[in-house]
């Protein structure tokens, strides 16, 4: 039973499509890696050594990557989750630090020659720099990441980080669980469920024409339990839909963010934020629809063991009033 139905900042992703196109360019990092990690910043230079742990998702038109590490400042945890955008034959590689929960700006980009080359802006040390990601030195059982920041526009370049992976495991499929101590909250969610959908068509316009969609949502934890992964499909009146949704634990506010990809885009949404109290979160976010500014909520919560249930609604007066547009039911299988 997941979020995934809600699709905070993907509402307009429901209408029939055909099947998205796939790209292997990322296969050859499926599996179990070593890695030595340097960190770099100014003059100083952080070695860390760990596993790398990269599974395919989404009948394998996405990735999801688990960093593992220690160094002299302790141990350090990671996130990547690889998708493809089928329209521009370009990826989004989207990191999440394991110590804030919080995303870096994805980096954007393609494959050529054998290399991948991807591109995002952001701040550091409150400089805005274009960021470079580039794969590299690929072969079966080994290849090479690094990341660079430039300040003059891509004129020069100066390393950030890097990695070396040599393969330790033929398979991904069985990634190691680590102790932490995050939350536990959305363990009830873990597993298969059949799912059961209804979505208003016309929000906030008085329409009471609903669409139904009859599905499945696989759920599965990331990092012990602290995130989980979760994939939709369905089919219904209004025709295929499927989504990925992606929620993670923020240990120092005790929040959850939940995020949302579709996969006509590959790119994912504004995350929404929320925290469980008396065993249901509510997550809250703020979108434009159309040409309108709403408040977006979703909301879960277990009935027992076997059934969940989910609702997402919009607000058009400063959450004042909501109108619930989209009703999840599940049932575990």
């Amino acid at each position: 039973m997941l979020v995934l139905l809600s699709c905070i900042g993907c509402h307009h992703a429901v209408a029939p499509v055909a099947p998205p196109l796939v790209s292997h360019d990322f296969d050859f990092n499926l599996g179990v890696w070593h890695t030595q990690i340097e960190r770099i910043h100014g003059d100083e230079t952080t070695s860390m050594a760990g596993t790398v742990t990269v599974r395919p998702v989404w009948d394998g038109r996405a990735q999801l990557e688990e960093i593992e590490v220690d160094g002299p400042k302790g141990h350090w945890r990671g996130m990547t989750l690889f998708t493809f955008n089928p329209t521009a034959h370009q990826w989004n590689q989207t990191f999440v630090g394991g110590s804030s929960g919080s995303y870096a700006n994805p980096l954007v980009g393609s494959f050529a020659n054998g290399r991948g080359e991807l591109f995002a802006s952001d701040t550091v040390d409150g400089k805005a720099v274009l960021v470079r990601g580039v794969w590299s030195d690929i072969t079966p059982d080994a290849h090479r990441y690094e990341e660079s920041y430039s300040s003059d526009g891509g004129a020069t370049w100066s390393p950030a980080f890097r990695a070396q992976l040599t393969r330790e495991a033929k398979t991904a499929d069985a990634p190691a669980v680590v102790s932490h101590d995050g939350s536990h909250d959305f363990d009830f969610d873990l597993g298969t469920w059949h799912t059961e959908s209804k979505r208003l068509l016309h929000p906030l316009t008085g329409s009471k024409d609903w669409v139904t969609y009859d599905g499945e949502t696989i759920v599965r934890p990331v990092w012990g339990g602290r995130a989980n992964l979760a994939e939709f499909h369905a089919d219904g009146s209004a025709g295929h839909l499927e989504l990925l949704a992606l929620r993670v634990y923020d240990p120092a506010h005790q929040q959850w963010s939940i995020n949302f990809s579709h996969p006509d885009s590959g790119t994912f949404s504004t995350p929404g934020v929320g925290v469980f109290a008396n065993h249901r979160v509510d997550f809250y976010d703020q979108e434009t629809i159309g040409d309108r500014a709403l408040l977006v909520r979703f909301s879960m919560w277990p009935i027992d063991a076997d059934h969940a249930q989910s609702e997402q609604a919009f607000s058009a007066d400063g959450g004042k009033t909501w109108e619930v547009n989209w009703v999840n039911r599940y049932m575990r299988k």
